[in-house]
Formats: C-alpha cells, sequence, structure tokens
C-alpha cells in the first residue's frame, strides 16, 4: 500500500471508530431511557432516617406528573431560585417550566412521612406510606461532548429540611445511577451568586469546575456569565473532557472557597 493509500486507509479507519463510538453513546442513552424505574437497582435508598427525618423516595417522569405536582415544583423553584437568578429569573422561569414536563425529564421525588410510619418499614422496603414532597432532584441522560453523562436539572429541597444530610443523599444515588447505566459524569450548573450550592458540590462533594465552564472556556468572559458547570467524572475518557488542566479547575475552586468563606 503507497503511501496515498495507508492515508486513506487511516481516514476510513478514523471516521469508523468515530461512528462505532458515537453509536455505542447513543445506545448507552437509550438503555438508560428505557429503563422505568432507576431506584429498582437502590432499595436502600427508597427510605431515608437521619437527623430526625423520615422520608421514602419514588421515581417520576416529565411527561406524566400530577397537576399538583407540578404547580409544587414551580412553586419550590421560585422560592430557592428566584434570589440567586436575579433579574434573569423571569425568562429562566418560563424555560424550566417546560423542561420540567419533557417525556427525558427524571425525578426523583423525596415524601416526608411520620415517625410511627417509618417504623413501620425496613429500610430496604418500598414504603406506600402518603406523604407530602419536600423536595426533587431532576435530571436527565444527554450526551456532553461526546460523553453519555446524568446532567442533573434540579436538586431542591425546602428550606425547613435543609440540614438533614438530603442533599448529600441524593446526590450518592444521582451517581450510583450514572454508574449503573454506563455515564462518564454527572454535570450540573450552579448560579455564581448562590455560594451556599458552589460551596456544598465544590466542597462537600468534591465536585470541580469543568473544563466546559464558561470560566474556563473563556477565562476573561468567564466573569460576565452568571453560572459555572461542575462534574464529577467516572471514566477517562470523561475525565479528558470535563476534568482537563485540572491545576487550573483547583486554582478556581480555591478562588470560590476564599470568596465563601470571606
Amino acid at each position: 500500500m503507497d503511501a496515498e493509500g495507508k492515508i486513506e486507509h487511516r481516514a476510513k479507519k478514523t471516521r469508523r471508530e468515530i461512528l462505532q463510538k458515537k453509536k455505542s453513546t447513543e445506545n448507552v442513552i437509550k438503555a438508560a431511557s428505557l429503563v422505568k424505574d432507576h431506584l429498582s437497582k437502590f432499595p436502600q435508598f427508597r427510605h431515608y432516617k437521619r437527623n430526625e427525618f423520615h422520608a421514602h423516595l419514588d421515581s417520576g417522569r416529565g411527561n406524566k406528573l400530577t397537576l399538583a405536582t407540578k404547580k409544587y415544583i414551580q412553586n419550590l423553584l421560585k422560592l430557592n431560585m428566584e434570589v440567586p437568578y436575579g433579574p434573569e429569573w423571569a425568562a429562566e422561569e418560563k424555560i424550566k417550566r417546560r423542561e420540567m414536563v419533557a417525556e427525558e425529564a427524571y425525578y426523583i421525588f423525596v415524601h416526608e412521612i411520620s415517625n410511627e410510619a417509618s417504623e413501620l418499614k425496613g429500610k430496604n422496603s418500598i414504603c406506600h406510606c402518603v406523604g407530602p414532597i419536600v423536595g426533587f432532584v431532576h435530571y436527565r441522560f444527554v450526551v456532553e461532548e461526546e460523553v453519555p453523562v446524568v446532567y442533573v436539572y434540579e436538586l431542591q429541597l425546602e428550606p425547613r429540611v435543609h440540614g438533614k444530610g438530603l442533599g448529600k443523599f441524593l446526590m450518592q444515588l444521582i451517581e450510583l445511577i450514572a454508574c449503573e447505566c454506563g455515564m462518564g459524569a454527572v454535570v450540573l450548573t450552579v448560579q455564581r451568586a448562590n455560594l451556599l450550592a458552589m460551596d456544598f458540590y465544590l466542597r462537600k462533594l468534591r465536585y470541580t469546575i469543568s473544563a466546559i465552564s464558561p470560566s474556563r472556556v473563556a477565562p476573561l468572559l468567564g466573569p460576565e456569565k452568571s453560572y459555572e458547570i461542575l462534574c464529577k467524572t467516572f471514566d477517562p475518557d470523561a475525565q479528558a473532557v470535563f476534568e482537563a488542566a485540572q491545576d487550573s479547575a483547583a486554582d478556581t475552586r480555591d478562588t470560590w472557597m476564599a470568596d465563601i468563606t470571606v
């Protein structure tokens, strides 16, 4: 084979590999999307009993939400996010209302239950107790930079249940779901003005500011953006994409930590 033939052969092989990788990624996303209940693989996460708070968790889909649940989500989002978004909230709220009812929107709902009801259930049991929703996670299976990921659109809890360990518990569940479904990372967006959320993800959960976040892509323009993209990766391909230049990411994280503690 002459030099020109070798170049053409390599080009065909590269195109074939790209197409195979794309197809493989699509299959991973499709398989994850076909699972009816992602909690089914983790029965120990069905029930939560810590810090004098008792709850059970269940799953949902955006296109199957009841009217009451839709209204609850809208109200909780506004309560928690109107201030961090500032003047951007009016436009952002309309986007979020469309996102929350999409078929590709997956949910984990947290239902508060009484102490008496919780005592009747083993920690691995599916609890059918009736209780009010006090929080939720909205997540999706998407492709980011050619990597299949779980993207956490929302993690919202009522203020009265903050400090109970629920946020960490829910994110641990999301990370387990991501690994079980073959995702390369968990990715999420946080408003820069939401310092408590930035501290929660960067310091407590050890997420990093992603290489695709505005402050990393264009450092001079980053401060003009109101958000950061954070991630936690689970395989080398995802790490190469989302956690490139770790020294820079660590410097940015340290800057955030200094701002938060001031």
